[in-house]
């Protein structure tokens, strides 16, 4: 009777309730919505159906989450298996080339200063812009010219004994031509037949994050250093103006190129992150790959394993496959990614029987791909010449050996003592030496030190365990309080005394751990008592709970959870007993509430045993 009535009232709605023209005058108000077109039962019919199969068909949202973890993990291990299998097949070889700005005042052969500035084309002199007639300001001879030594030449040579290089008495400087925008001159004064240094090595190491087939540890040999000119800065602005700044045209530069050694991304991109710590460690450069300072330029090829089917040479190493270069990449995550897509660009074209060719390739940021920019240059194109107006460079061995024996710790030193006498995991050592330039190692020795003195009346296993307790405090407790609050190091917003003491007061069990954070948090936020008397005025010291105390407030957290205690003691899962000890220290008085006691009562009363 109801369809009988929609059909002829066609303009009958859900929200009619009586039809004039039908003796049916009642109709009964559907169950959905609809405004303007005719209701039809059959089409409501067929809604209803179609909800109850997708009902039927719906994944719960859990059962989904774990669906796509799944395919996730599923997709990354035939990745892993399609990896594994190129690698088997073909062998990569990467070279590195890495370019780094000297920490220096003044340019490489002129008294422009090369401090920042704002202000493009003002710190440059008339031989930077290759005027005509100008030249050199003297030759770069350590008993004619301080001035020069001094300002460019000795953190070169601190970089070059850091990574274990062979100093020439002798080098002499070249001119390379090329043309472009962004060289004045129409040619770069290098170092290229007879650099400054020679036949250095980086040993890498699993902390260092090299990859697992590498092993535990791999020597990159270092073929040479070089001193050489930077080149203009260029600003593009579409759609078709270019602009030049020449204040950092002849900064001082020293290009490291390693032997065609490293066969994994990781290798390559943990080289290149490790010679940038070392340079800063030693004082030769001031700015790494976020601000500009360093850049990398990559060479990759690859090979068929075991055929010999390779027939280049690079630095003495012959059977190799035709290589390509991928210029000015900024970041340790591009050298990775870059040597990825170009090996797998050159994999793809040989297998489809292409031939790879020797060219120069960008890559942007983000991309999956290489892009060409032009082809290789060979050193026939760049017409190496020595330059004449540039006498040889003699470096004299008393130079060499006072600079080697006033070199700051080398950072695998560094981690190797931090680990073996002061007893830090290196997950823990390594950042350790990495932060702000050694400044949070400084204040971490400052914390231990304090720490020793104040703690000597300890029994030796406690003093031994000094130095993994204050590393955790210093990187994860005062670390994360920074981090929260997006500021940078400052060691004194907390000093290593107010540090010391509030450890000294955890380690002697006068105050629990939850407050020596708050206590810390307090400090941190400018509270200038002394921490005996923060913690007395705040009355924080720990007034220990007896054994029945930890009895009830244990029983009172297992009644409200009987479900989780079945679970413990018949899937034997331990983990939740944390959950219970936090419990616990809710329900009792704050800061009174011992984790360790709180657990081994938990354990008594759940497992039967302490």
């Amino acid at each position: 009777m109801l369809r009988s009535c929609l059909r002829h009232c066609p303009r009958a709605t859900v929200r009619s309730v009586s039809c004039p023209r039908c003796p049916h005058r009642e109709i009964p108000q559907l169950p959905f919505a609809r405004q303007q077109n005719p209701v039809s039962l059959n089409s409501h019919i067929r809604r209803l159906q179609t909800s109850s199969a997708d009902s039927q068909n719906r994944v719960p949202l859990r059962k989904q989450l774990k669906q796509d973890a799944k395919a996730v993990k599923s997709r990354k291990r035939e990745r892993r298996e399609q990896e594994e299998a190129s690698r088997q097949k073909w062998e990569l070889t990467v070279g590195v080339e890495i370019h780094a700005q000297l920490n220096t005042e003044t340019k490489l052969f002129s008294r422009a200063p090369t401090l920042p500035t704002e202000q493009p084309n003002s710190n440059v002199a008339l031989f930077d812009l290759a005027f005509p007639g100008s030249q050199p300001v003297g030759p770069p001879i350590f008993c004619v010219l301080m001035e020069f030594q001094v300002a460019t030449l000795l953190p070169a040579l601190r970089a070059a004994i850091s990574l274990n290089c062979d100093i020439q008495p002798v080098s002499r400087f070249d001119r390379k031509h090329y043309f472009y925008q962004d060289q004045p001159a129409g040619y770069q004064i290098t170092q290229y037949y007879e650099p400054f240094a020679r036949n250095g090595y980086l040993d890498l190491f699993t902390h260092d994050g090299i990859a697992p087939e590498d092993g535990d540890r791999v020597r990159i040999g270092i073929k040479q250093i070089q001193l050489e000119q930077d080149t203009a800065k260029s600003q593009e602005y579409p759609p078709s103006t270019q602009l030049l700044d020449f204040n950092r045209v002849s900064h001082p530069l020293i290009e490291i190129i390693t032997m065609p050694q490293i066969h994994t991304p990781a290798t390559a991109a943990a080289f290149v992150r490790k010679v940038q710590s070392i340079l800063q460690s030693c004082s030769a450069v001031t700015t790494g790959m976020e601000l500009g300072g360093l850049r990398a330029d990559i060479n990759v090829s690859v090979r068929l394993r075991g055929d010999g089917s390779g027939v280049h040479q690079y630095g003495g190493v012959g059977g190799l496959g035709q290589r390509t270069e991928i210029k000015n990449l900024s970041s340790f995550k591009a050298v990775e990614d870059a040597i990825i897509a170009e090996k797998n660009r050159q994999i793809t074209v040989l297998e489809s029987g292409g031939v790879i060719e020797g060219e120069t390739r960008g890559w942007t940021i983000g991309s999956t791909e290489t892009r060409k920019l032009r082809g290789k240059e060979g050193e026939v194109d760049y017409r190496y010449m020595p330059d004449p107006d540039i006498p040889p460079l003699r470096i004299g061995e008393d130079i060499i050996s006072t600079l080697r024996d006033n070199l700051p710790t080398a950072p695998d030193a560094l981690i190797d003592m931090l680990v073996g006498q002061y007893g830090l995991p290196i997950e823990d050592a390594k950042p350790l030496v990495e932060l702000e330039d050694g400044a949070r190692l400084e204040y971490y020795q400052d914390v231990v030190d304090i720490l020793r003195d104040l703690q000597q009346d300890l029994d030796p296993k406690a003093q031994a365990a000094l130095g993994r307790v204050a590393g955790n405090w210093v990187l994860h407790e005062l670390g994360g309080l920074l981090t929260k609050a997006d500021l940078a190091w400052d060691a004194g917003r907390v000093t290593a005394e107010s540090l010391a003491s509030i450890i000294d007061q955890l380690q002697r069990q006068k105050i629990t751990g939850a407050t020596a954070k708050q206590v810390l948090a307090m400090v941190f936020d400018g509270d200038q008592r002394s921490i005996v008397e923060l913690l007395e005025e705040e009355n924080l010291i720990l007034r220990p709970l007896s054994r029945e105390e930890y009895v009830a407030l244990a029983q009172a957290a297992i009644e409200l959870n009987p479900q989780m205690v079945e679970q413990i003691r018949s899937k034997n899962q331990l983990g939740k007993l944390g959950w219970f000890v936090g419990q616990m220290m809710r329900m009792g008085e704050k800061g009174r509430v011992e984790a360790q006691k709180a657990d081994a009562t938990l354990r008594e009363l759940i497992l039967g045993s302490q």
